[in-house]
């Protein structure tokens, strides 16, 4: 799938425009460090690329994904989430990708984002 989806410059694209939105963001601004948005770049870029067949950079580097662990430190509310899904479907938009591709990335990523909720607090 990481072939079909465009590799490694699709992904490249998808997480620049993605944290293009972050940092001004008042959910999800605060839970990025601005000393380290270039590390959180190169984070997603290569779990998604992973994850999607690429490479295995990511758990050479950073080990098993344990996603849910490593969001256990944030507040991930149904309202992070969705603001987080806004700034992934924006960027999900501007890779205009075949209908079928799309698709497939867009449902990971949905699940993705509503199984990293860990909290119902406002």
């Amino acid at each position: 799938m990481f072939e079909s989806l465009g590799g490694h410059d699709t992904f490249v694209a998808l997480v620049k425009e993605f944290y293009r939105g972050i940092a001004d963001d008042p959910i999800l601004g605060p839970m990025y460090p601005e000393d380290d948005m270039d590390g959180a770049v190169w984070r997603l870029t290569a779990f998604l690329e992973q994850y999607w067949g690429g490479p295995n950079t990511y758990s050479q580097e950073r080990g098993h994904p344990r996603l849910r662990m490593r969001h256990a430190p944030y507040k991930v509310n149904p309202e992070a989430r969705d603001a987080w899904l806004s700034h992934m479907r924006r960027a999900v938009d501007s890779l205009d990708l075949p209908p079928m591709q799309e698709s497939l990335l867009w449902d990971y990523l949905e699940r993705a984002a509503h199984s990293l909720v860990n909290s119902f607090d406002a």
